[in-house]
């Protein structure tokens, strides 16, 4: 059998592991079951990725990566901050619309790390990196319209997606577009009017990442 580059082998081992969490949920996906997926040796995973806990981690960087990229695609260049960060939300919600798998296997890795000593760096690096992202963006936002934040942007992320992600859990659970759509546009709502000093946070109530 010819030898495969571990370049070439890592990303059809994450989306080995990616198809059969998204199929038989992460409890499944054991190292052999991994490597039966995509039929090879089991040794191969373990030469590639050293342990389950690094496959882990990088099958949790690229769902996030992808989501991201989504989002910075439609990330807008629109001078009014309010209008701006409603386009930002609107095109995570979309991922969120058209790849609730994604989502949910995400979130059910968030739940499995909690619960996993040796994946506790895991999944930190991974709200860590959607933090930063979005407060880059945030940033970027308030920039463009010249818009001084009134909270820190970390902050303000941190506000957003306290509402977004249990928004996000609701869809999966019980869909319904209608009531999304309103809780979608109220978050945005205070999540402007944070930035704007119109909603505050107490002093020393929002914890450093």
């Amino acid at each position: 059998m010819a030898h495969v580059p571990v370049t070439e082998r890592r990303p059809q081992l994450i989306r080995a592991a990616i198809d059969l969490m998204t199929r038989e949920g992460v409890a499944a996906a054991s190292t052999r079951a991994i490597a039966a997926e995509l039929g090879v040796a089991q040794a191969t995973v373990h030469y590639t990725f050293g342990n389950k806990e690094e496959l882990y981690h990088a099958v949790m960087q690229q769902l996030t990566e992808q989501l991201v990229a989504q989002v910075e695609q439609a990330a807008p260049r629109d001078t009014d901050f309010n209008r701006a960060l409603g386009t930002l939300a609107a095109a995570l919600w979309q991922t969120v619309r058209e790849q609730p798998t994604s989502h949910q296997l995400l979130s059910e890795l968030t739940m499995y790390a909690l619960r996993t000593p040796r994946l506790g760096t895991v999944v930190q690096d991974h709200q860590t990196g959607v933090l930063a992202v979005t407060s880059r963006l945030i940033e970027e936002a308030a920039a463009r319209a010249d818009r001084q934040l009134a909270q820190p942007a970390d902050t303000i992320a941190r506000f957003f997606h306290a509402g977004f992600d249990g928004l996000t859990v609701q869809h999966l659970v019980h869909p319904d577009d209608a009531a999304e759509a309103s809780c979608l546009e109220a978050l945005v709502a205070a999540t402007a009017a944070l930035a704007a000093g119109e909603l505050t946070v107490p002093a020393g109530s929002t914890p450093t990442p």
